[in-house]
C-alpha cells in the first residue's frame, strides 16, 4: 500500500491528469454530461435543489454529499447568496462559502446558471471529488491532503477551520493536537490553532505545500496501514457525517465564544 505522502505526490505531480483520468470513469462522465446539458434550464434554488439529479451532481461538487438530505437549509443557504446576513457566512463553513460563490441566486437570479465558465468550474469541483474518492479507497490521508489542498483558497479565517471537520482533522494531525481540543471553547481553539497555523498564508502555493507535507508525513507515522480501517466513500465521510441540519441553524445563531 502507497503512503499518504508517496500517493499524495504522485497524483499532484501532474494534477491535470490525474484530475482528466477520474472525470473519464464511466459515472462521473454520464453525470456531468447531464448536469452541462440540464443546469441552463434551472433559474432559482429551489428549482435546483428540487432536481435531484443536479442537485446531487452539485452537492457532490462543493463535498457536501452528507447534507443532500437537508433540502430546507440548503434553500435558505442559496437564497441567503454571499451576503454577511446569509446562512452561508454565518455556518463559517467554506463549502457553503463557495457554493454560494458559485449559485448566487440571491445576485443574479435566473441567469446564475448561465454562466458557462462558473458550471465549468463545478464540473472541475466534482472531477476532484471523484478523485479525493477514488485516492481515499488506497489512503485515507492522501485523500485528506487533496480535499485540504482544495478547501484551503476558501478558508478566510481559523473558523472555517473549525467548521469543516475534515479540514480540522488534517490540521489537528498535522500538529499533533489532541482530540479532546474540540471540547474546548471555540475561541479557545481558534487562539491555538492560530498560534500554529498562519490561515493568512494558505493562498500561498508555497506555504500550503509545506504545511501538507509535514501533514502526510505525520499522518504516515501514526497510521502505518494508512488508516484504512474503515473505508469511506468521500472525503467529507471521513468525519464530518451526522450533522444534521438543525444543529447547524443552532450553530449559525450562536455568537463565537458561546453566549
Amino acid at each position: 500500500m502507497l503512503t499518504a505522502t508517496l500517493l499524495y505526490n504522485v497524483i499532484t505531480r501532474d494534477y491535470p491528469t490525474s484530475l482528466a483520468n477520474a472525470a473519464k470513469q464511466p459515472t462521473a462522465e454520464r453525470s456531468t454530461k447531464d448536469f452541462l446539458a440540464n443546469i441552463g434550464k434551472i433559474t432559482s434554488a429551489k428549482q435546483l435543489v428540487g432536481n435531484s439529479q443536479l442537485y446531487n451532481y452539485v452537492m457532490t461538487a462543493f463535498g457536501l454529499q452528507d447534507m443532500a438530505y437537508a433540502k430546507a437549509l440548503i434553500t435558505k443557504v442559496l437564497n441567503g447568496g454571499t451576503a454577511a446576513s446569509g446562512l452561508a457566512q454565518k455556518l463559517h463553513d467554506p463549502r457553503y462559502t463557495a457554493l454560494v460563490n458559485t449559485f448566487n441566486f440571491a445576485v443574479t437570479g435566473a441567469a446564475t446558471t448561465s454562466d458557462t465558465t462558473a458550471m465549468q468550474k463545478v464540473v472541475s469541483n466534482y472531477n476532484e471529488q471523484t478523485l479525493e474518492t477514488t485516492t481515499g479507497q488506497q489512503n485515507q490521508g492522501a485523500q485528506q491532503a487533496l480535499y485540504f489542498k482544495r478547501m484551503a483558497p476558501n478558508i478566510k479565517d481559523v473558523y472555517g477551520i473549525l467548521a469543516d471537520r475534515t479540514v480540522l482533522q488534517v490540521v489537528e494531525t498535522a500538529f499533533g493536537l489532541p482530540a479532546t481540543l474540540s471540547l474546548q471553547n471555540i475561541d479557545t481553539q481558534a487562539k491555538e490553532i492560530s498560534q500554529l497555523l498562519d490561515v493568512s498564508k494558505l493562498q500561498d502555493p508555497t506555504y500550503l505545500n509545506k504545511f501538507l507535507e509535514r501533514f502526510t508525513a505525520t499522518y504516515d507515522a501514526v497510521n502505518p496501514s494508512g488508516g484504512m480501517s474503515s473505508t469511506p466513500t468521500n472525503a467529507l465521510l471521513v468525519t464530518s457525517t451526522g450533522i444534521s441540519s438543525s444543529l447547524l441553524l443552532s450553530l449559525a445563531n450562536l455568537k463565537r465564544g458561546g453566549s
